[in-house]
This record gives structure tokens, C-alpha cells and sequence, in this order.
């Protein structure tokens, strides 16, 4: 009626591998659908925000809507036209698109 306690030992007996097959396959679906993308989407970010120039126009993530007047390359700042003489100094990062280049 009662299992014997060397039985009940034995029972137990699948692999470390096969215990830690399923946290892989876990691993591995979020790296390829969720951690790759974003790297990707911030790789894209990161070449779009050191390419603006002067005379692109851009969209912040605040919203505001203007056209670059001052962007010096190694510089974290840039200077955005949002009105006709009303400039205002931006972090690079915080430009979320650039709308189009004037020719």
C-alpha cells in the first residue's frame, strides 16, 4: 500500500538540462521579439538624432514642431526655430523625428 522510500527517490530523476530547457526557450523568444527590436529601434534613434543638421526640420517628443538654426556634432544640444525669431535650445535626444530636409 505504502511506496517504499528508495521508489519514491528514483522517481526524480530528470536531468539538470532537461530542468533548464524551458527557461531557455524562454530566454531566447524574448530575445528575439522583444530585446532585439528595441535595440534595433534605438540603434536608429541613436544615427537619426547625430545626423540633424542645420536647416532640418524636427519634431520633439514634447511635441514642438520647429527647424534646426544651430547643431555643432560633438555638442548634446541643439538649437530649434519653433517661431519666427523665437529659438530654443533642446537635449539631441528629445528629437523624436525629423518631419523633412529643406533643399
Amino acid at each position: 500500500m505504502f511506496i517504499s522510500p528508495a521508489y519514491a527517490q528514483a522517481a526524480g530523476g530528470a536531468s539538470l538540462t532537461a530542468q533548464l530547457l524551458p527557461f531557455i526557450l524562454i530566454f531566447v523568444i524574448f530575445y528575439f521579439f522583444l530585446i532585439r527590436p528595441q535595440q534595433k529601434r534605438a540603434k536608429a534613434h541613436r544615427e537619426l538624432v547625430n545626423s540633424v543638421a542645420k536647416g532640418d526640420k524636427v519634431i520633439t517628443s514634447g511635441g514642438l514642431r520647429g527647424k534646426i538654426v544651430k547643431a555643432v556634432a560633438d555638442n548634446d544640444y541643439v538649437e530649434v526655430e519653433i517661431a519666427k525669431d523665437v529659438k530654443v535650445e533642446i537635449v539631441r535626444a528629445m528629437i523624436a523625428t525629423v518631419e523633412k530636409k529643406d533643399a
